[in-house]
């Protein structure tokens, strides 16, 4: 049948009555098994393709989505996430979705655990998670499942989950990829520091951790000479708390020159380097947030890696849209880019590039 097919023209075809052809189309009830057989020939016959904008917005439906993320400081990288997360609800306005961002603190898991049990009081149509530890977002997830309530991870993905979707960086590759190119500048020096975020000597997240792996890897392969020391600076210290770890560090190490961190706080070293004058030493950090990227601009941070924070919250709403709004199936794993940021370059990022 050539050109736009009509609900009428099937119905003809079919032998049925236009309201039943609807009825089948938007799979409501009341049709009898015959006259659903009928319709179902023609439709196989003519290879109909069903409008899935369209019956969506036939539906009138609205739809909740819980975006669960770590409380975070003003221009961090969560920021972002919400940023993408808005435009993408916004994007689909006229499908009546609406986004509702809960907050749990890293490292407290009564906090996960509380937001958690609100968001299945809530019932919302689709969940988007930051994982928490693996055991104790699995209490959470497996309940998702029993309810059969898609959700996206973010940021770490926990595989046994079976989540719906995942989007991050290969956090392996990304380790090892930092630590190749800060060997492009670092690979004569002879020790070289690691900075973390810890909390009682634990790491911020699983995704940092996996990063440190591929670090290790790589420099375990390629440069097994050069000392790697490691420097905690511990979450929610202040300022002085950091930079009387950094002094210490650095008078015992005075002959390092190169540092770096997995996580987005590079700037807690490279402001530090800029208030103490010590031109001759650079740190490699990722995320491009306001104040990392200031000290790109002015030397003290020497690459940044860059993720799409933006992106991964625009597209996780994104996924949860199609699989739950237009019935269609998504990709399961989706890794971002891993981009690499200099001073010379870092003025043409556009994180809301899509």
């Amino acid at each position: 049948m050539a050109g736009k097919i009509r609900i009428k023209d099937i119905a003809e075809k079919s032998g049925v009555s236009v309201g039943t052809v609807d009825r089948i189309l938007h799979n409501r009830p009341n049709v009898s098994k015959v006259a659903r057989e009928k319709v179902d020939k023609v439709l196989k016959e003519i290879n109909y393709q069903p409008n899935m904008y369209a019956s969506a917005l036939a539906y009138n439906k609205s739809y909740v989505f819980w975006l669960i993320i770590p409380k975070h400081e003003s221009e961090a990288y969560w920021e972002e996430i919400e940023e993408g997360a808005a435009k993408a609800c916004d994007a689909r306005r006229d499908f009546n979705i609406e986004v509702k961002i809960k907050y749990y603190k890293r490292f407290h898991l009564d906090t996960f655990v509380k937001v958690t049990k609100e968001c299945l009081e809530a019932s919302p149509d689709g969940v988007i998670i930051v994982p928490s530890t693996l055991e104790v977002t699995r209490q959470f997830t497996d309940k998702l499942h029993e309810r059969e309530t898609p959700f996206v991870l973010l940021d770490s993905y926990m595989p046994d989950l079976k989540p719906l979707s995942f989007y991050g960086q290969d956090s392996f590759q990304s380790g090892y990829f930092a630590a190749k190119m800060l060997m492009l500048i670092a690979n004569k020096e002879k020790e070289i520091m690691l900075m973390r975020q810890t909390n009682s000597g634990i790491v911020e997240s699983k995704q940092q951790e996996n990063r440190e792996v591929g670090f290790r890897h790589y420099m375990h392969d390629h440069f097994p000479d050069i000392k790697i020391i490691d420097v905690d600076l511990p979450l929610e210290e202040n300022k002085p708390k950091y930079d009387a770890i950094l002094d210490s560090f650095f008078n015992q190490h005075p002959m390092v020159h190169h540092c770096i961190t997995l996580s987005s706080k590079a700037h807690l070293v490279g402001e530090y380097l800029l208030r103490t004058n010590r031109r001759d030493t650079q740190i490699m950090g990722y995320d491009m947030v306001g104040k990392n990227a200031a000290c790109l601009r002015q030397g003290s941070i020497s690459f940044l890696i860059a993720q799409h924070a933006y992106m991964q919250g625009y597209s996780c709403m994104e996924t949860l849209f199609e699989a739950i709004v237009l019935h269609k199936e998504v990709s399961p794993v989706n890794y971002m880019p891993i981009e690499i940021l200099l001073k010379e370059n870092v003025d043409f990022y556009r994180r809301t590039q899509l």
